[in-house]
């Protein structure tokens, strides 16, 4: 951190073994490494303060990024809607004015109603092969009709 060697750490021991004395040494080194632990977490802290702005600096442009890729397939998204839309509605006015000019060429108009006939109720037979003319609904079982046997004759 500081370049300091062994020869200068040795240097600085002495003299403060010559100026603190030896009975108030151990007192002072454990309050200096107390202090550099307490500078040590600080310096740790600042770093993971600084690490986490910067995540959160490249989340908030990845979110950023994000946004505009999906606002861009949301705005092609609908412009490929609307010619869609624009293309149907084309077909759809060719197709009323191709059905509208043969009737126009007749002389009918467009707007008149359908003839309606009421047509009379039918009943319909239900024809079961293998049904009896008596039962002519499907699924229903057919009378039993007696076996002749052929020892009789």
């Amino acid at each position: 951190m500081f370049d300091i060697g062994f020869s200068e750490m040795l240097l600085i021991a002495v003299v403060a073994l010559v100026v603190i004395g030896p009975e108030r040494l151990p007192k002072v080194a454990r309050t200096m490494g107390h202090m550099f632990a307490r500078l040590q977490r600080y310096v740790n802290d600042v770093k993971a303060d600084i690490n986490r702005e910067m995540e959160l600096d490249e989340l908030r442009k990845f979110k950023s990024e994000f946004e505009n890729a999906a606002q861009s397939v949301e705005s092609t998204f609908r412009a490929e809607v609307a010619g869609a839309e624009s293309q149907i509605n084309s077909i759809a006015g060719e197709l009323t004015t191709a059905a509208e000019a043969p009737l126009a060429q007749s002389g009918e108009s467009t707007l008149a109603a359908p003839e309606t006939s009421v047509a009379e109720p039918v009943q319909a037979d239900l024809f079961v092969p293998g049904s009896n003319a008596d039962h002519p609904v499907a699924g229903s079982e057919p009378p039993a009709t007696p076996v002749k046997s052929k020892t009789a004759a």
